[in-house]
């Protein structure tokens, strides 16, 4: 073989060595290529997954999908990069989703709708949605917009009403006109409801103020005619989401069951023993809080201006007699103290606050008495879950959140603005 030959095979060699070679660094030039198509693709994936999320948590808070102007700062707080966030108190794991939950209770429909529609069952006896705006329902969205403990919903001298200007109608202890026309109007209920004290409007003593138990709006409903058990029932199922069947307990005491409910219905002392005793030994000694109570519903005298909650310091109510024959060694009611045989029993899980004492006089006892419960703030937490996630709890996971949530909320200040964020982040991926 001569030189030529030689140097020809070299060349061709090196020629097959160098091309092996670039082969080899394009093969893994491309596995990386590929690699970092797929981390693109799944980035993209990821961040519109997010974008899904976020929008979730706005359209349930809000009601309404967002702008893109909106949706831009929705996900400006999912990535951590807008500067709204640092205004927000933010308690959960997920920052940026909770912050994102924050922005969409900016919208003014959180509060127009979305909070109107939560409160509104709970100030009727049908517990329909269909009811106009009242003092009940203006105080709950205004209490949840200033973030008020909202423990205090069933005992503090405490309403909203519309700002003065916005509607000719004043607010009034004896007719809803005011309200009416803040709804009929449109106002914005996020920006033009302020806090007064609620005995300035419905001439109440303060001490005797509680909440929305004695807004104008429960009153009519649940102070009127009757024996005004039905303020007791309807607090429970509002406000610890029970009814009385949920706690019936027949081996309490009976010495406060009053005089109305007979010893032996239909002639059979079974059902006294059985069934009726279950529930009124613990709601009379409680609804006796209500014993100064009642709302003039104007069947009689025919005023208008006497439509409203009446309230008689020292004197017990006629309604706490009516049917008095049926069992007169039954409980007369000499005035308006009040005691919670639920804290022993089966109710007992109610978990009722051990620094109160358990009795007192009057309506604003018996609400911190209430408001200060863990069934209370359970409930709170179930209603909200109900309206973001569009269920109850249903899974080991959802009830072991609801409780995380529950804890946050008696440990921070009873905010409902946290129930609403750390639910909505729960669900935004459902």
């Amino acid at each position: 073989m001569t030189d030529e030959q030689n140097d020809d095979e070299q060349i061709d060699m090196n020629y097959r060595i160098g091309t092996k070679h670039m082969d080899d660094v394009f093969k893994i030039l491309s596995r990386f290529a590929l690699a970092g198509l797929l981390t693109a693709v799944l980035a993209t994936s990821a961040s519109a997954g997010d974008r899904e999320k976020v929008k979730r948590i706005y359209d349930r808070i809000a009601g309404v999908p967002p702008t893109a102007a909106v949706m831009a700062e929705l996900e400006a707080a999912m990535l951590g990069t807008n500067p709204a966030c640092a205004g927000y108190v933010l308690t959960g794991n997920d920052a940026g989703a909770e912050c994102a939950a924050y922005i969409a209770m900016e919208n003014t429909n959180f509060y127009n709708v979305t909070l109107k529609n939560f409160a509104a069952p709970w100030t009727n006896r049908d517990r329909s949605v269909f009811v106009p705006l009242n003092d009940y329902i203006a105080t709950v969205i205004g209490m949840i917009r200033d973030d008020q403990a909202f423990n205090q919903l069933l005992s503090s001298d405490i309403t909203y009403v519309g700002r003065a200007g916005n509607v000719s109608a004043l607010p009034a202890a004896n007719n809803n006109d005011h309200y009416a026309q803040l709804e009929a109007g449109n106002i914005n209920l996020r920006d033009e409801l302020e806090l007064r004290l609620q005995s300035s409007v419905n001439g109440l003593p303060p001490n005797a103020t509680a909440g929305v138990l004695t807004s104008r709006a429960a009153s009519e409903a649940f102070f009127v005619a009757g024996t005004n058990r039905a303020m007791f029932r309807f607090t429970m199922l509002n406000h610890f989401c029970n009814d009385m069947e949920q706690l019936h307990d027949p081996a309490l005491p009976p010495d406060r069951i009053r005089q109305d409910v007979s010893r032996s219905p239909g002639g059979d002392s079974r059902l006294f023993l059985n069934n009726c005793i279950g529930c009124h030994t613990g709601m009379d000694p409680m609804a006796q809080a209500f014993a100064y109570y009642d709302y003039d519903d104007d069947v009689e005298d025919g005023d208008p201006a006497s439509m409203t909650l009446e309230y008689t310091p020292g004197s017990v109510q006629a309604k706490y007699f009516n049917n008095n024959l049926n069992f007169p060694p039954g409980y007369e009611t000499p005035d308006d103290h009040w005691d919670n045989y639920w804290r022993k029993g089966q109710n007992a899980y109610l978990g009722f606050d051990n620094a109160l004492p358990g009795s007192g006089n009057g309506a604003k006892s018996l609400g911190e008495e209430l408001g200060n419960s863990q069934a209370f703030a359970s409930c709170q937490v179930k209603k909200v879950f109900q309206a973001v996630c569009l269920r109850a709890p249903e899974d080991a996971g959802d009830r072991n959140k609801a409780e995380e949530i529950i804890a946050t909320f008696r440990n921070t200040g009873y905010r409902m603005k946290q129930v609403f964020a750390d639910t909505a982040v729960h669900c935004m991926g459902q």
